[in-house]
């Protein structure tokens, strides 16, 4: 009886890693990083051709994620458009240090990627660059936190389906919060909350949901007790501040979304004072707007955030460059 096989090493299959990033047209390069933290695992996508990099983007992946996955796919296609690339595993998640998906302290899971990433910006090869910030989902929560934390050194941000407001079918009762919270801490990192099969609501193509499901990082238990907490705060202090926002911005959501809120990125706009902002709201359109999505969807919105990074990166450069 011959043995089921498992999943493959990659989510494009059997074919080693160097030899897949050249068909992309990228650089990979992979890892750790130490921070004041945690250490960090973290990696890097440059693009092959020898034309000055446009800019860098710094990437964050979303809750349960990996940047090892397919959340790739986003950072390929990022660097392939002539962007040096750079992404984190969050802590707890994927190969970083830390209890996976433990997320009790966001001020502290944004800082250590911050420092990552300003290692980046800051290097000889890169400072002078134009910066931006991608954060999705969860994960776009630590972007805003890290955007609080250094306001004055990057020059945009993209979000993908952020989660700055709890749907109300995902927010953990009160009352569930409140009787941990009474154990003076002790139940903090349990993992005992509803889990509400984020994945399946998240993801709109069923052969997507197949290779995102075969992710051998990807967190599969339930929530814990500390995470939601933290979540539930920091969405809270996000609606009490998007007035302090003032940086350049694309945020983009799909109307269908049941894992974060489009009101999440529709508050957002119309509340923040940046004088340059953007909203793109998709039809019928489910989470995970570029792994999750049929290609067609998936390219349209990969070409708005291509066209919205484009026209601020060339504009920077040539205002740098004449200056």
């Amino acid at each position: 009886m011959s043995e089921k096989p498992g999943p493959p090493p990659n989510f494009w299959g059997d074919m080693p890693e160097e030899e897949y990033y050249a068909s992309q047209g990228v650089k990979n390069h992979q890892e750790r990083f130490k921070t004041p933290h945690a250490t960090l695992f973290t990696q890097s996508w440059i693009p092959i051709e020898e034309s000055p990099v446009k800019g860098i983007v710094c990437m964050t992946h979303g809750y349960g994620s990996d940047t090892g996955w397919l959340f790739q796919k986003i950072a390929i296609a990022y660097a392939q458009w002539g962007y040096a690339v750079f992404g984190a595993d969050l802590l707890g998640h994927g190969r970083s240090d830390g209890i996976r998906c433990y997320m009790g302290d966001m001020e502290k899971v944004a800082g250590a990627s911050l420092h990552f990433f300003k290692a980046m910006r800051d290097s000889e090869t890169y400072k002078g660059l134009p910066a931006f910030l991608f954060g999705e989902s969860m994960g776009a929560a630590a972007t805003l936190l890290m955007y609080f934390q250094d306001p004055n050194g990057w020059d945009g941000i993209i979000f993908s389906a952020p989660l700055f407001v709890i749907p109300e079918p995902m927010k953990p009762s009160w009352w569930r919060l409140t009787a941990y919270g009474l154990l003076f801490g002790l139940a903090d990192t349990w993992a005992v909350l509803p889990d509400n099969k984020m994945v399946k609501k998240a993801i709109k193509d069923p052969e997507k949901l197949k290779i995102i499901a075969s992710n051998p990082r990807r967190y599969t238990g339930s929530p814990r007790v500390g995470t939601m907490r933290e979540l539930v705060r920091v969405c809270a202090f996000f609606q009490q501040n998007f007035d302090k926002v003032t940086i350049p911005f694309l945020t983009c959501h799909g109307t269908s979304d049941e894992v974060t809120a489009p009101e999440s990125s529709i508050q957002l706009y119309e509340k923040a004072k940046s004088e340059d902002k953007t909203l793109k709201l998709y039809d019928d359109m489910y989470h995970s707007l570029v792994q999750g999505e049929p290609d067609e969807n998936a390219n349209r919105v990969l070409a708005d955030m291509r066209e919205w990074l484009d026209a601020r990166a060339e504009k920077l450069l040539q205002s740098r460059t004449s200056s």
